[in-house]
């Protein structure tokens, strides 16, 4: 039922129109060369170019800065090559004006009807809001939230910070959604991440002991982490002019 609605629909619907008054969400169809096809306004705000037309046919490596544009465009890749989605991956964009944010990301692999045969993808890269502090739902959490800030060097686990709030995983997780928008596992790795970049950005440190402070006992591990959710390096990151902290 549903092929036979969209075959009927001329123009086809993409949701283009839909996605353009969606200030803080960037949305994005792709072919399989991981071209820009469909673009909503906040995209071509955030590459800082005057309209559409100046994105369409051009990959995430020509349009955004480096190295994020090269990294998008890698994990482009692998949702064409492997056909494996990509759901609510935490991520760190930079925009055109300079400025850091936080968003998660999900991307989709568009398979021909008949085939299978994967020829493109769909994609959104969703805002993450600085909560109100005051609220109710944020005062259950107060006493975990202070004691992961104050522990990152052997962080806690989701586990101890339900113990601490006084709630099951379940319930923990719910408000961390309500609050932050993040599961309380991506909120952690969110805070580590956010207190290795001020490291790495305002300290002499090195990477090993900026790693440490966060709990990692693997310099590796902390940069495979660090690169997976920046797309940079933390040498990289902590030598470029690019990053300012928000």
């Amino acid at each position: 039922m549903i092929h036979e609605f969209l075959s009927q629909l001329d123009p086809p619907f993409t949701g283009e129109a839909l996605f353009d008054h969606l200030t803080d969400i960037v949305f994005f169809i792709k072919n399989e060369r991981a071209e820009y096809l469909v673009v909503n306004e906040t995209l071509v705000e955030r590459c800082g170019v005057r309209d559409k037309g100046q994105l369409i046919g051009r990959t995430a490596a020509e349009v955004l800065r480096a190295p994020l544009g090269t990294s998008f465009e890698a994990q482009d890749q692998r949702v064409l090559q492997t056909g494996l989605p990509i759901v609510s991956q935490l991520e760190l964009h930079i925009y055109a004006s300079g400025d850091v944010g936080w968003c998660l990301t999900s991307k989709q692999p568009l398979r021909k009807r008949k085939t299978g045969k994967v020829v493109g993808l769909v994609g959104v890269s969703q805002d993450l809001h600085v909560p109100d502090l005051e609220t109710e739902e944020y005062q259950h959490l107060a006493a975990a939230i202070s004691y992961a800030e104050e522990n990152l060097s052997a962080p806690p686990t989701v586990e101890e910070l339900a113990e601490i709030a006084e709630m099951s995983h379940y319930q923990l997780n719910r408000r961390m959604r309500h609050v932050f928008g993040l599961t309380s596992g991506q909120w952690l790795l969110k805070l580590r991440i956010d207190r290795a970049r001020q490291a790495l950005r305002e300290t002499d440190a090195s990477i090993a002991s900026v790693a440490l402070s966060v709990g990692y006992s693997d310099q590796s591990a902390f940069t495979r982490q660090f690169r997976r959710t920046t797309g940079i390096s933390p040498r990289d990151y902590q030598k470029s002019n690019e990053f300012r902290m928000d």
